[in-house]
């Protein structure tokens, strides 16, 4: 479903947003003793993550209306962070179009939380997707040959931009967390030969999950773990012309209870396994899977994406299954919209504050970056975008609408924050979530969805604060709070 947009800003704005993401406000403990930090976005464009005066706060009144009543001793999931996909296509932009001193400043902008935004949790595929320069799996072989004892298996093509963009964006961010998820088995794997379309062999199932010990394994000998892994990007979507498989819940469950869940147990395999990693629309599958205790037992939880169904739909799988956690890995923007205003209110919406106030403790982009042309591509999207534009020709970077959505959560928000109760979000008026971070600030998040200017109040405790939000702004409210978040 094409309403997941971004906007391409001049690169004049690089300037602005330099200074709006200049150092000293990290947007946590700096924030002074009685102080509220405000960072501002608006639709217009005028001001972009942009700090304001900051605001008193003052003795709370006990008779106001319309206050978000914020209670930082109840708390839900724990926080892993923001980010988007490092696809191949985005880290081959990075490593070589961008010269040193582009890389070291753009790599700046989306990873430290002081000079950029503070990206903190990152998806990788693992092999190609539709965005890369060429098709690849980590062990292809001729057709009609297989590979069982994965022989040929090699992580040589990651070795070349992928892993090492990874490892700037660690040293910048050491937070920083990484999902791994496979668009296609090596097509010797699957039934029709090939990474294009099909399904996996029955007698496959073990091969594949060695090849993720392998996978995971080779990835950490190079300083790069991966927090977590999914068994199939959109396993009910086999696309003809880039790397797809089908896969449905009882075979995920069966591949998982005994196949990769056994290896990684006998190989010391830390990597969560997360299950779905496709739209909202379906949750049957992720509940399929976590109700068959001897699958469940090695889920830590599902993952889902944006372009079908709506976000409440993550809460019936937390209500069905508290004790499992879940993660929003994928909504693209792209050429199909071009409204600013319109596409931060949308990821305002669905993604930073629809997602986390349905459970979520990961918010993704699709790709970190693309170029002028949207892509590199090898199928798929011809007009989605990242959220940054690399110019081929020139190195310059546009920063797109989702530096600025994500970036009012992911520079303040911490990894290990806990979201804590903020009342109601009011759809159409003043909607909003909040945080309590490590160091015990708290971070609102909020966005008047209104088409006219709304005073915003928050009251913690025996203090509030108020303050006037232009029509259709994003705004972020840092203040001190406690040590200890839960």
């Amino acid at each position: 479903m094409r309403r997941f947009s971004t906007v391409m800003l001049p690169v004049l704005l690089v300037a602005l947003l330099a200074t709006a993401c200049s150092g000293g406000h990290s947007g946590s403990s700096s924030s002074a003793g009685g102080q509220v930090q405000v960072w501002l976005t608006t639709p217009d464009k005028s001001k972009l993550l942009q700090q304001e005066e900051s605001l008193k706060l003052t003795k709370a009144k006990d008779s106001e209306e319309n206050v978000i009543m914020i209670d930082d001793s109840k708390v839900y999931q724990q926080m892993d962070g923001f980010g988007a996909s490092l696809t191949d296509s985005s880290a081959w932009l990075i490593a070589n179009k961008l010269n040193d001193s582009q890389r070291e400043k753009l790599m700046n902008k989306l990873f430290d939380h002081e000079k950029g935004i503070g990206i903190s949790y990152m998806r990788v595929p693992l092999g190609a997707s539709d965005f890369a320069v060429k098709n690849y799996t980590f062990d292809d072989m001729p057709s009609g040959q297989s590979d069982p004892e994965l022989k040929n298996f090699s992580i040589d093509h990651d070795k070349e931009y992928i892993i090492p963009t990874l490892q700037q964006a660690l040293k910048i961010n050491p937070d920083l967390k990484l999902m791994g998820s496979p668009w296609s088995a090596p097509g010797w794997m699957k039934t029709t030969d090939s990474v294009i379309g099909g399904s996996l062999k029955p007698d496959a199932y073990e091969p594949f999950a060695n090849y993720f010990v392998k996978m995971i394994q080779g990835y950490e000998a190079e300083g790069v773990p991966f927090d977590a892994i999914t068994l199939q990007n959109e396993p009910h979507y086999t696309p003809e012309d880039y790397p797809g498989m089908r896969m449905e819940p009882v075979e995920q469950a069966e591949l998982i209870k005994n196949f990769v869940g056994p290896a990684f147990e006998k190989n010391n395999i830390k990597s969560k396994i997360v299950v779905w990693d496709h739209n909202w629309d379906e949750p049957y599958y992720p509940l399929t899977i976590l109700n068959d205790p001897d699958a469940s037992k090695y889920v830590d939880g599902t993952a889902f994406h944006g372009y079908a169904g709506e976000v409440g739909n993550q809460a019936q799988v937390h209500d069905a299954h508290p004790d499992k956690n879940l993660y929003f890995t994928e909504s693209s923007g792209g050429a199909w919209s071009t409204d600013f205003g319109g596409n931060l209110k949308w990821d305002m919406e669905n993604l930073i504050i629809g997602a986390t106030r349905n459970w979520s403790k990961v918010v993704l982009k699709w790709n970190l970056a693309l170029d002028e042309n949207y892509g590199p591509t090898i199928g798929g999207c011809k007009d989605c975008m990242g959220v940054v534009t690399i110019n081929q020709g020139s190195g310059d970077v546009t920063f797109n609408s989702e530096y600025y959505s994500f970036g009012h959560a992911s520079k303040f928000v911490k990894s290990g924050a806990y979201r804590i109760e903020s009342g109601e979000s009011v759809s159409g008026e003043i909607e909003q979530v909040a945080f309590k971070n490590p160091d015990g600030s708290i971070v609102l998040v909020a966005l008047n969805a209104a088409s006219e200017d709304k005073e915003l109040k928050v009251k913690l405790g025996g203090k509030s604060f108020a303050y006037t939000m232009p029509a259709g702004a994003v705004a972020t409210f840092v203040w001190p709070g406690t040590a200890n978040s839960k």
